[in-house]
């Protein structure tokens, strides 16, 4: 079976989303792992619930030695590592051993409101500030970049001229939600290829 590990910083509701669509039959993979950068995110308790095994690498303590620590705990243990929320950049080894087997979520329609210091609610405060009319999630591979690698999915929200940030995080969410388990979907079926900065292949699966 496809093996993943996840990494997450907070809450973990993109976690949430792969194994709901575990258990209900949509992917084909086991979670191997879930490994969080912080000692209170909510992800690891919700990782606990299924019996998944966990690991804290707190940020604070390993530093810029946190991708060595991630390699040591997955090198040949997981064929994909998804980062759903987690905030601390990878680098190092790690990227060359998983070249073309990391992927993460943002919440913007990169190459718009990423990149350094741009997460969670920063990212929809910024999109209102500029007036934007659409906003929405993107899905990526991991480079030695921060948001710059090849892009697999974009979703859409609209944006109103009353929204909060708050607000247009929700709405995002739930194309978070969707795009990051279809993303997954793409990976585990073999249905897309890197070429350049291009992500190539056949883009309807069921779902």
């Amino acid at each position: 079976m496809f093996k993943i590990a996840v990494l997450v910083s907070g809450s973990g509701s993109n976690l949430q989303a792969i194994i709901d669509n575990i258990e209900s039959g949509n992917l084909n993979c086991s979670i191997e792992a879930v490994i969080s950068d912080k000692k209170d995110a909510y992800g690891i308790d919700r990782a606990k619930a299924k019996n998944i095994k966990t690991f804290i690498l707190d940020r604070k303590q390993y530093g810029k030695n946190i991708s060595a620590e991630i390699l040591k705990i997955l090198d040949g243990k997981v064929d994909l590592i998804v980062l759903a929320g987690f905030l601390s950049i990878l680098q190092g080894e790690l990227l060359s051993v998983f070249k073309g087997k990391i992927i993460n979520i943002h919440p913007s329609l990169i190459p718009s409101f990423c990149g350094g210091g741009m997460y969670g609610l920063k990212v929809h405060e910024k999109a209102i500030e500029y007036g934007v009319k659409v906003s929405g999630c993107t899905v990526h591979f991991v480079d030695e970049g921060t948001d710059s690698g090849p892009i697999i999915i974009q979703d859409v929200v609209p944006v109103f001229s009353e929204d909060t940030a708050k607000e247009l995080q929700l709405r995002v969410l739930e194309q978070e939600h969707k795009a990051l388990p279809e993303a997954i979907n793409y990976i585990i079926k073999r249905r897309i290829r890197i070429k350049g900065r291009k992500v190539l292949g056949m883009w309807k699966v069921e779902f």
